[in-house]
């Protein structure tokens, strides 16, 4: 007899325990080998952004502050060329009721579960999610599971995540606490299953929607504030939910041209998924970790299609070190009275280097931040990162070794991105969506073409070199 509850039979299950842990038939949207409607995903939750906006006004979300760093922006420009240096402004998320910009996702996750008859959610998340899906469901009544990935196989979880935990029981969640491994995604089927609750995953059309006010608002709150758009959305990318839905609201809100910049911390060369490598990083969200993975490709999340498609919409992707954003972190505490966790302010890094490209009468906007306290602070993650033997100095932030090192910038001048370019990220995303197929149909094309922002041209170019024929092209 075979066991119902062992992993493999869970796994063996996993695409219908998803789909009813949703309520979405992801199978109605696939329109060819690999291809599937996505806008038509996305337009048929039933929520416009202006219902979005009035749901999220009722439950303690959105219409956060756009402010303007007056100081750092007087710093960039101080080691700017002469008439560079744009205007740098932060939305500021950690006035949302959970203390992030995940409060928005939560929200119309919460707001869906309750309208469609469900008892209670569960998020899979370490981060910030899991206190907004807390913090929304006890709005709404709802029971609330967060699973977390805590520990290493010695029992010993980053202060950050344990931070998160209380949070979430603070509000009324039950806490689930793993360690690093595959046990994650099998603790969270059973449970959707055991229990019948809302699948609140990041990557639920629902998510995203969520996000979709917050590119809106930066728009109206940039016009409101200087009479013009902004040139530049800095925006932190670790799963791609984040990128997606701001730059859907932006769009939304105007035709001209914004360029859409993510930004991850350099986590390079360290597994997130291993367990030597799990405490010897020191961001848990935001980094490439996520960031690549995810964005070559997005299907590989807690439900069987992603709503979150960077590819889409970002224009350019670059990195910071970790000693950058702390850096950064007491630059925004010292310069402008403003303390903000750190993974938030990987935006904000990559931004002070971008505004120096930029002119003095340009706007760039830091997309978000989010809240700070205890096992959050910049402070215990390094106290946490010298416990675990990393080198903590100031010096060269080139010089930098994720899972070694952590170098504090000597000086603002030595503040950088790293350049990720999107031509070897498109070309790994188009094999991974082929997967094993060696002929598609040309709406398979034209879907490629839709992902990755690429002329037919382009891909029919990546395609020739992966041995993949196009047939029935138009």
């Amino acid at each position: 007899m075979i066991d119902s509850s062992s992993y493999q039979a869970i796994l063996d299950r996993k695409n219908t325990i998803m789909r009813q842990s949703v309520g979405i038939d992801y199978d109605q949207y696939k329109t060819g080998l690999i291809a599937f409607d996505y806008e038509k995903m996305m337009e048929d939750t039933g929520y416009t952004l202006a219902e979005v906006a009035k749901i999220q006004k009722n439950s303690g979300v959105g219409n956060t502050p756009l402010k303007e760093l007056k100081n750092i922006t007087a710093l960039a420009r101080k080691v700017s060329a002469p008439g560079k240096g744009a205007r740098i402004f932060i939305k500021d998320e950690a006035l949302n009721d959970s203390g992030s910009f995940k409060a928005r996702r939560a929200s119309i996750s919460c707001y869906h579960a309750k309208k469609s008859g469900y008892a209670g959610v569960i998020a899979a998340t370490s981060g910030n999610y899991g206190a907004a899906v807390a913090s929304q469901a006890a709005k709404y009544g709802l029971k609330c599971i967060v699973v977390q990935e805590c520990f290493d196989s010695r029992g010993i979880g980053q202060p950050e995540i344990i931070e998160k935990a209380r949070a979430c029981e603070a509000y009324g969640a039950e806490v689930v606490q793993l360690s690093v491994g595959p046990e994650l995604f099998y603790t969270f089927l059973r449970l959707l299953e055991e229990t019948g609750y809302f699948n609140a995953s990041l990557y639920t059309p629902y998510s995203v929607l969520g996000i979709e006010t917050l590119g809106a608002e930066i728009i109206d709150d940039t016009l409101k504030e200087t009479g013009r758009i902004p040139d530049m959305v800095v925006i932190t990318n670790a799963g791609g939910g984040n990128l997606t839905g701001t730059a859907r609201g932006i769009l939304q809100k105007t035709n001209q041209k914004i360029q859409i910049v993510g930004a991850s911390v350099n986590l390079k060369g360290l597994h997130m998924a291993k367990d030597t490598d799990f405490n010897r990083k020191s961001f848990t969200t935001g980094h490439t970790g996520f960031g690549i993975p995810f964005i070559i490709n997005p299907d590989r999340s807690d439900v069987p299609r992603s709503a979150a498609r960077p590819l889409r919409y970002i224009d350019r992707y670059c990195s910071v070190n970790q000693g950058q954003v702390f850096f950064v972190t007491e630059m925004l505490t010292v310069l402008e009275g403003i303390e903000r966790g750190p993974a938030g302010n990987t935006s904000l890094a990559a931004a002070f280097s971008l505004a120096q490209e930029l002119n003095q009468d340009q706007i760039i906007v830091v997309q978000e931040t989010e809240y700070t306290s205890a096992g959050k602070h910049h402070q215990a993650q390094l106290a946490f990162a010298r416990e675990n033997g990393i080198d903590i100095h100031f010096g060269d932030p080139r010089t930098e070794m994720p899972g070694q090192s952590i170098v504090l910038p000597q000086k603002v001048q030595d503040l950088f991105t790293q350049e990720l370019p999107l031509d070897p990220i498109r070309q790994s995303y188009i094999k991974n969506a082929c997967g094993s197929h060696l002929r598609i149909g040309s709406i398979d094309l034209k879907y490629l073409c839709d992902e990755t922002h690429l002329k037919y041209a382009d891909v029919q170019t990546i395609l020739d070199h992966l041995d993949v024929i196009v047939e029935d092209k138009e």
